[in-house]
């Protein structure tokens, strides 16, 4: 199904059309907690870059609790230093070849993670989880160079529109972006230039350019159509096939019929949108507190329409107080700051509740032990909720099915597997997981004590083995570090016969080589007789 650049671009206009309606949400969003990232107030609405975004913004506590949501989800899920997934095989793999499969798929693990710690991955993803806030969030995942082999791509969500597919997965991403003119034929080698926009070429090679980028899923080959379009002239510069697409959609939570996402700044929108406003009008008023607003004596009639409550000010008025009232005396101050003070506590409360920037006490009480970082940890898993599971289906496994492609393509790993839960198996060893996890370990480990505290009986009820191994897997412990079927059996008969050894050496020490004087049993009388 390969669609003309006409149609294209008709479906593209028709999806960014039907994000129009998410414009004014999105755009307060990133107006007051985001303004680093806003790109309605950028060039491609007709502003100069590298202005000012913050002029409106009177709170800093909506920026920077999104930022600390960013990072305690990077820090929970995707830390940079760990490794926060495992590889194993899946159900379709048979069981004589799982140990070998999951050798192979632990050195690839290896490899992976040897790479994304030198791509630029950690970056992308502290960008990737500040768009998660809002609710939507884009990144794109290509081969790089010889140096970082995979690059990693965070894209504004105002530059994207997006189709689902029927499984309620993200089938089609649409992207328009700017390009200098001379920079199109380095960046799409193959690209078909059409003579108007070689003209533009070759008299204005500075010129920037737009051009839609195309990614639509192709249900009757099963891939992926690629199209670079010339956005002016609606002509087909690029068009591949692709295995799988290069996208990465994120939606922090989805309410059905809707494509987009909401994130936890929806919620806390009200609050801090009324949080800026009190806090602009106590700034105006303690303005007013500071350098005061007087009245002054004049013959004449007051005009309402040039009076201007600015500190410092003096308002014309026919008397003060009375006929024989001073010349100049200053103005009443209204206003209450002390329950201001109480409502703005309040609201900023109610924003770091919302963005998770209030877990346990502050960071800066005391040392954090370890058992406090876990406890962090469950508290955040428990407060993600359904959150937690769209994060790893819409990104940490694809995070990783798309690295191992781009592996495979380049010749680093063979991986004649697909990443799809039942050939390989993506398991989350990351501290959100783990803490977790640690509450099915807890009860695991209180049943096997329980059990061995029964006698014979309860202990016959445990498979010490079993429950290592199960231990192993929630803890995420590196397969080099376990052994094999093949050497726990060996351990185990060595064992054994180490057992029986020792049981032999014991019961050979415990019987008497003969009997002593004392322990011979008299002669009956036949056998005296018989010796007489």
């Amino acid at each position: 199904m390969h669609l003309d650049a006409s149609k294209v671009s008709d479906r593209a206009k028709k999806a960014f059309t039907r994000k129009e309606l998410w414009r004014t949400v999105y755009e307060d969003c990133y107006k007051y907690a985001l303004p680093q990232r806003n790109l309605y107030e950028g060039y491609y609405e007709g502003n100069v870059p590298g202005q000012n975004k913050m002029n409106m913004v009177f709170d800093s506590t909506a920026i920077h609790s999104t930022q600390r949501f960013a990072n305690r989800i990077q820090s929970g899920l995707f830390p940079p230093v760990k490794k926060w997934c495992r590889l194993e095989p899946g159900n379709d793999i048979p069981m004589e070849f799982k140990v070998q499969t999951q050798q192979a798929l632990d050195s690839y693990s290896d490899k992976m993670f040897s790479i994304l710690r030198q791509s630029n991955f950690d970056l992308a993803m502290g960008e990737f989880l500040l768009d998660l806030s809002v609710g939507t969030a884009a990144m794109l995942v290509q081969p790089g160079d010889d140096e970082k082999p995979i690059t990693f791509t965070p894209v504004p969500q105002y530059l994207i529109a997006l189709e689902e597919g029927p499984n309620g997965t993200v089938d089609n991403v649409y992207r328009k972006y700017k390009i200098r003119a001379e920079a199109i034929t380095r960046t799409f080698p193959d690209a078909e230039i059409p003579n108007s926009l070689q003209r533009l070429i070759n008299d204005k090679p500075q010129e920037m350019v737009e051009l839609m980028e195309a990614v639509i899923a192709d249900p009757e080959k099963g891939d992926f159509c690629y199209h670079i379009i010339y956005t002016k002239t609606k002509d087909e510069l690029v068009f591949r096939r692709m295995k799988q697409s290069p996208w990465i959609v994120a939606r922090y939570m989805k309410l059905p019929g809707e494509v987009f996402g909401r994130g936890p700044l929806l919620s806390a929108l009200p609050d801090i949108k009324t949080l800026n406003k009190t806090l602009e009008l106590l700034l105006k008023n303690a303005s007013i507190a500071c350098a005061g607003v007087y009245t002054a004596a004049d013959d004449g009639v007051i005009n309402p329409s040039n009076i201007r409550i600015t500190p410092g000010s003096i308002i014309p008025v026919a008397r003060n107080g009375g006929p024989q009232g001073a010349s100049l005396a200053p103005l009443p101050r209204s206003g209450d700051f002390n329950v201001s003070q109480i409502v703005i506590n309040d609201l900023r409360m109610n924003i770091k509740k919302t963005l998770l920037d209030d877990t346990l006490p502050p960071d800066n009480m005391s040392a954090r032990s370890a058992t406090e970082i876990v406890e962090r940890m469950k508290e955040l898993a428990q407060n993600l909720g359904a959150a937690f599971g769209r994060l790893i289906t819409e990104t940490m496994i694809p995070v990783v099915s798309k690295t191992l492609s781009i592996m495979d393509t380049k010749g680093l790993i063979q991986l004649p597997l697909k990443v799809d839960g039942l050939e390989v198996k993506v398991i989350p060893v990351s501290p959100l997981a783990k803490a977790q996890n640690l509450e099915e370990i807890n009860e695991v480990m209180q049943f096997f004590q329980i059990a061995n505290s029964l006698g014979p009986g309860g202990a016959a009820e445990v498979r010490p083995d079993k429950i290592a191994e199960f231990v192993a897997d929630k803890l995420g412990i590196p397969g080099d570090l376990r052994t094999t079927p093949e050497e726990k059996e060996q351990v185990i008969q060595q064992a054994m016969q180490a057992f029986s050894a020792q049981a032999t050496m014991e019961e050979g020490a415990a019987q008497p080589e003969g009997p002593g004087p004392e322990m011979q049993e008299p002669a009956s009388a036949v056998e005296q007789e018989a010796s007489a």
